[in-house]
């Protein structure tokens, strides 16, 4: 018994070397999207704030899992990537079956108030797999060999997320193997046959895979206008509700957008457009200041790291983020087409939550584990 209590002591004490920098950048992050949650309960049923208590509980279970996480050695996670990646065809396979549709994609387990979204896990899951294989067969030569069985590895997610249709996500598993393989040393020629390869595929996908509502929704990226109370209402919204922000925003609650409920899916595909009108410029430059203040630790951790594993891991981690960041952002913007992708540690919901806080508990682990030059 004492043993126990003693390595739970040496365990906990080993909190103090992690990167707090990075900690407290994610916990702004979490602080912003609770309040934009809260701000748009109150719009609907501010006794229940229904929205808000959920976000919560995700939260708890996440931060209990990252620092379960953080506390273990992230390399134990090398030799259990196969298991983790095949879990995650498995369950991409069962939410076809079993799953709910929810905004045109069948891509939800539900449990009476509890809903999971497989692809979620999937993400990181993929991340595992593709660290350990470049780490193993790509450090030194990447050919033909390496292309193909990466790519193979990556496009039988990516397709089975076709068939819900989630065109959003299935991106964002394509660019997560983009940027890996490209750091890993994918030869400039390749990227030719690719983008010709991607040609064809986007083309057979809009006759063949894309719901009506994913080829409205690109239709109403090149021209926003052209259906301003139909397709492309939710993106004239965000645009009026980040616009009406100004400096320092109208306050939380007291945006019209959102609290009278012209913003549709406020607290997640919009929830930037929420802080922007209700925070105004400083609050988005909060959000910004956060994610890059995240990013630019991971790259610190990186330049430190001392195997290929370690490398691609968190190329991998901050990949994922970066992408549904440049997305959902600009997708807020008008520059991106509507794709359903959130906001990390920002927007409403639990299982994107929960694997994003789990990510960072891992990152912990290697900055727990990584010895620092400064």
């Amino acid at each position: 018994m004492l043993a126990v209590f003693e390595g739970f002591i040496k365990k906990t004490a080993r909190l103090r070397s992690m990167d707090w920098v990075l900690f407290f950048s994610i916990l702004t992050l979490l602080f912003l999207g609770l309040a934009a949650i809260y701000s748009v309960d109150l719009s609907r049923d501010a006794a229940e704030l229904l929205h808000v208590k959920k976000q919560i509980l995700a939260l708890l279970i996440g931060l209990g899992i990252a620092g379960t996480f953080a506390l273990s050695n992230y390399k134990m996670f090398e030799n259990y990537s196969v298991l983790f990646y095949g879990a995650g065809i498995v369950l991409l396979l069962a939410v076809l079956l079993l799953g709910h549709t929810i905004r045109g994609s069948r891509g939800w387990f539900v449990l009476g108030p509890i809903s999971f979204q497989p692809v979620e896990y999937m993400k990181f899951a993929l991340v595992f797999a593709l660290s350990v294989y470049f780490s193993k067969y790509a450090r030194r030569y990447f050919g033909w060999k390496e292309l193909y069985q990466s790519l193979l590895i990556t496009l039988l997610p990516i397709g089975i997320v076709m068939l819900q249709p989630d065109f959003g996500s299935a991106c964002v598993l394509l660019g997560i193997w983009f940027v890996m393989a490209l750091l890993a040393g994918m030869p400039m020629k390749y990227l030719l046959i690719l983008g010709s390869a991607a040609l064809v595929l986007l083309l057979l996908g809009w006759f063949v895979l894309f719901a009506d509502y994913q080829k409205a929704r690109i239709m109403t990226f090149f021209n926003t206008s052209a259906d301003p109370l139909g397709e492309g209402y939710n993106v004239a919204q965000s645009i009026i509700a980040i616009g009406a922000g100004g400096l320092f925003g109208r306050g939380l609650g007291f945006g019209t957008q959102s609290q009278l409920k012209f913003l549709p899916e406020s607290q997640t595909d919009f929830v930037f457009a929420v802080i922007a009108e209700e925070l105004g410029f400083v609050g988005v430059c909060l959000v910004l200041v956060a994610f890059g203040v995240f990013i630019w630790r991971v790259f610190g951790l990186i330049e430190r790291s001392h195997d290929s594993f370690t490398s691609f891991l968190l190329i991998g981690s901050t990949t994922v983020i970066f992408l549904q960041v440049l997305v959902n952002i600009g997708m807020n913007l008008g520059i991106f087409p509507v794709t359903g992708i959130g906001l990390p540690y920002v927007s409403y919901g639990g299982s994107s939550l929960i694997f994003f806080l789990s990510m960072m508990g891992i990152v912990q682990s290697v900055a727990m584990r990584t010895v620092r030059v400064s």
